[in-house]
């Protein structure tokens, strides 16, 4: 049994990357897992490939080998009634809804902030900090109405502590997001829900290791590659690395998540690297 036994965990932007490891974490230490990802016909102005239900259905497929129920549902998290839908059928279907990971995100197109277009503003600033709100909105209620407390862990950045150039959009959110978490950490502390963030640097997802990404570090190059950008990667964190893997973020998630942070809470934990330290 482990320590997620009996709960149920709602995860957002499962389908890969972050997500889906923070999605087969929490089930191989015994929790439900609610998996929420775009439909696969959404498009989004980032310039890069969007996960598709093939990748939601082989986070369910790897949550399923751990042991754990799951249910994956195609949710845009700019859609309120698509998320209020979700967490009414993850309590018909579970009961009741005790972790949440607002995870879902998308990276902006680089470039300088006055030249941003109002899509890629829009789209970033509705995924990333908007669509956070909207998740909350949608579960926090039940969690409430239980009365049995819960943990709320939020996927944020070292960019929500920190800026950076070419990444103003993104920047914007991410810094929303700190202040919406320490915002419901306070609303919901009376109610013994515990709300915090985790903020990692560089991640090795799709979102990261990007065309796009890869040449504006290495402008000098016709076709660089994630290998050309090494060096570039490491100059951003104080640690000597380039990148953490998606699992080495999941097991802040599942500490924050678990009782054994029972009294941490309001927190933005920089899981970066030492990125905000430079």
């Amino acid at each position: 049994m482990g320590q997620f036994a009996g709960k149920v965990a709602l995860i957002t932007g499962a389908a890969r990357g972050q997500g889906r490891a923070h999605a087969v974490r929490l089930a191989g230490e015994g929790a439900t897992i609610v998996a929420l990802d775009l439909p696969a016909e959404s498009v989004l102005s980032v310039g890069y490939p969007l996960s598709t239900q093939s990748d939601l259905d082989e986070t369910a497929r790897l949550v399923t080998e751990t042991g754990a129920r799951v249910l994956p549902l195609a949710v845009d998290v700019r859609d309120q009634g698509g998320l209020d839908g979700a967490v009414t059928s993850a309590l018909s279907e579970f009961g009741r809804i005790d972790v949440v990971c607002a995870n879902a995100g998308i990276a902006q197109r680089p470039g300088n902030a006055w030249e941003i277009t109002d899509a890629t503003w829009n789209d970033v600033l509705d995924v990333d900090l908007t669509g956070v709100w909207r998740t909350l909105k949608a579960v926090v209620p039940s969690m409430i109405e239980r009365g049995e407390g819960g943990s709320i862990v939020i996927i944020g950045s070292s960019l929500g502590i920190k800026a950076q150039r070419n990444l103003a959009a993104y920047v914007a959110a991410k810094h929303g997001v700190t202040g919406l978490m320490k915002a419901f950490a306070l609303e919901l502390a009376p109610h013994r829900i515990r709300v915090n963030s985790v903020n990692p640097s560089s991640v090795a997802t799709d979102m990261l290791l990007s065309d796009k990404l890869f040449r504006l570090f290495r402008p000098d190059l016709e076709y660089p590659t994630a290998d050309d950008c090494l060096d570039a990667f490491r100059s951003l964190n104080a640690l000597p690395v380039p990148w953490a893997e998606p699992e080495d973020i999941s097991a802040v998630v599942s500490w924050l998540a678990s009782d054994e942070s029972r009294h941490v809470t309001g927190v933005a934990l920089p899981a970066d690297a030492g990125a905000t330290i430079l």
